[in-house]
């Protein structure tokens, strides 16, 4: 078995017409994040996470924001992508947990669509929750929106 944490951070965007995507959910009348993809940092922890736990470097290394090819780039497609990659390397996605933090907008309604949609990619039960930070830091000043995520990967040879 494999253990990988991931973290992900970004900042609100000055942009008004930026779309807010989260944990593969498109969250509406909501101010869009910063970023070279879509910048749905619930997924891109989740990404950070298992490609830790397959030692197979980071977000970064693989889908870098210095390619253009990954401008505008869907999260839902990295993690595909990141899933065949885990499948290469010899691991299956076990379960996975995922935080996100944000004092607004409130996710508690879209918690269960985020878990659907991210399990059906990897194919194991993916655990979403939300949480504040009390209005402390960056992201309790509303700057920006982060995420935690953990998973557990077993070797499959």
């Amino acid at each position: 078995m494999r253990i990988g944490q991931g973290i992900d951070v970004h900042r609100f965007s000055v942009e008004p017409t930026r779309e807010l995507w989260l944990g593969l959910v498109l969250i509406p009348d909501a101010v869009g994040l910063e970023g070279h993809s879509d910048a749905d940092v619930a997924t891109h922890a989740l990404i950070d996470a298992l490609l830790g736990a397959a030692n197979l470097g980071d977000i970064g290394h693989h889908f870098p924001d210095t390619d253009e090819r990954y401008a505008g780039a869907k999260s839902a497609t990295m993690l595909e992508v990141t899933r065949e990659l885990i499948d290469h390397a010899g691991f299956v996605v076990e379960s996975a947990d995922l935080t996100i933090m944000a004092e607004q907008p409130k996710l508690a309604w879209f918690i269960p669509t985020m878990s659907e949609r991210l399990s059906n990619v990897l194919g194991a039960v993916v655990s979403v929750k939300a949480t504040t930070t009390e209005g402390l830091g960056a992201l309790g000043r509303e700057e920006g929106i982060g995420a935690s995520a953990v998973v557990l990967l077993r070797e499959t040879s």
